[in-house]
């Protein structure tokens, strides 16, 4: 399964926002990150809308991420952003293959193994060594 730029950026976004002391704007976050800034503008609203960062508005604004953000799992992330269908369609258009298919199992079962997986992987073991350290190299610099 490939995950799109929009995961992608929200797992950055997450990783660096959680080792940053203070609020970030999505300009700085944009520039920090190496990503379009109305793509990652896009991504924050996602994210605040799923309540994993806090947005404040306004000349002394930015946003930060949400403390229970980091409990979070990286499997909670990707299905939020991914949805939660199927590898492939076998209904548009119909598959002629439908009702003697072993793919369709083999490939939701491995979808499943996937996704699993990244249940285990919470966004707080992200941002621990070695990653954190080089996370903070990254990060904003304060204002």
């Amino acid at each position: 399964m490939r995950l799109t730029r929009s995961t992608d950026i929200a797992l950055r976004v997450l990783m660096l926002t959680a080792v940053q002391d203070e609020q970030s704007t999505v300009d700085e976050l944009a520039t920090a990150l190496g990503v379009p800034r109305n793509h990652l503008a896009k991504v924050v609203q996602r994210l605040a809308h799923s309540g994993l960062l806090l947005t404040v508005r306004g000349r002394a604004g930015g946003l930060r991420i949400a403390p229970e953000a980091l409990e979070w799992s990286v499997g909670q992330l990707v299905r939020d952003f991914e949805g939660d269908d199927e590898v492939i369609d076998c209904e548009e258009p119909p598959c002629p293959l439908r009702g003697a298919c072993r793919l369709r199992g083999a490939l939701r079962r491995a979808h499943a193994a996937f996704l699993a997986e990244l249940d285990a992987v919470s966004l707080r073991s992200l941002v621990q060594k070695p990653t954190g350290p080089l996370l903070h190299q990254l990060a904003v610099p304060s204002r």
